[in-house]
């Protein structure tokens, strides 16, 4: 879906799931922080399912949206991100770890309540339901408490890294074409993108043998963010072996009506780099 709202000085258009669709109709923007940097982030809660923002703008460029023009060029997508990743940091800091002490179990409201970041509360039913394939759980009455364990977060982490794998030589013919080990090392750095480099990031270069500063260069040229990122909630059970390599991409949508070519305009497929570019 494509929407429009008015801001204070200008426009924005988003493309995202329509509310109600697919899920329970609601839809609200909420400011969680990143997995890697900690840094404010803005996502997207839609039919309770987390959405990743981007953006993109051309330096110059606008939008014809019906009978209105947006002067503004720039775009923003929604896109699925697995929770796991954005809830990985708040379960490894609330355990409370200390050498070779597993730590403690927590309540998920505890794990949760972030000072500043009202937005995690709204992810409680999405992190009770995926947060135990890489957490230890157990139930006191009617009470739930979770701890991180590190070997079920690098087997999730192990199964994400051949999910990846499998599905780069799939999406062109240029990643079909490079070597195995080259694969691997861009499957890391992708997921690199979303992790911690201690210890998370450093455990997987040390296990596939991968240099780790190497392994971060090569993620600051991919352009490219493939189906073990978006796992859903649901689809995160790397146990049940499901491939989501198979979920349906923008590309695969049967379009309305033929787009209609405009001298001096651009199709907005052209305005994305393919997903084999690399950067010189």
């Amino acid at each position: 879906m494509g929407s429009c709202w008015e801001g204070i000085d200008e426009s924005r258009l988003l493309i995202a799931p329509v509310p109600g669709a697919n899920g329970d109709g609601s839809a609200r923007f909420l400011s969680l922080r990143h997995p890697k940097t900690g840094v404010s982030t803005s996502y997207l809660l839609c039919n309770g399912l987390l959405q990743e923002l981007h953006w993109f703008k051309q330096p110059y460029g606008s939008w014809f949206l019906g009978d209105y023009v947006s002067e503004v060029g720039s775009l923003y997508t929604a896109t699925p991100i697995d929770p796991v990743f954005i809830m990985l940091p708040l379960f490894e800091d609330a355990r409370m770890k200390k050498g070779d002490d597993p730590g403690k179990f927590r309540q998920l409201d505890e794990i949760l309540f972030v000072n500043d970041y009202p937005g995690y509360q709204q992810l409680f039913s999405i992190a009770r339901d995926c947060m135990e394939i890489v957490c230890e759980s157990k139930e006191i009455g009617s009470t739930k408490f979770f701890r991180l364990d590190d070997k079920m977060v690098f087997a999730w982490l192990h199964y994400k890294v051949c999910q990846l794998k499998q599905t780069l030589p799939a999406l062109d013919q240029n990643y079909a074409a490079r070597e195995e080990k080259d694969t691997l090392a861009d499957s890391v750095s992708i997921l690199g993108e979303y992790l911690k480099d201690d210890p998370w990031l450093k455990l997987l270069c040390d296990h596939f043998k991968l240099n780790l500063p190497e392994a971060k260069r090569i993620a600051a040229d991919i352009e490219v963010c493939p189906s073990a990122i978006e796992s859903p909630v649901g689809s995160s059970n790397f146990s049940q072996g499901k491939n989501t390599s198979e979920k349906k991409t923008g590309r695969n949508v049967k379009q309305a009506k033929k787009a209609k070519v405009e001298t001096e305009s651009r199709n907005i497929k052209e305005m994305f780099t393919r997903a084999s570019r690399r950067r010189n």
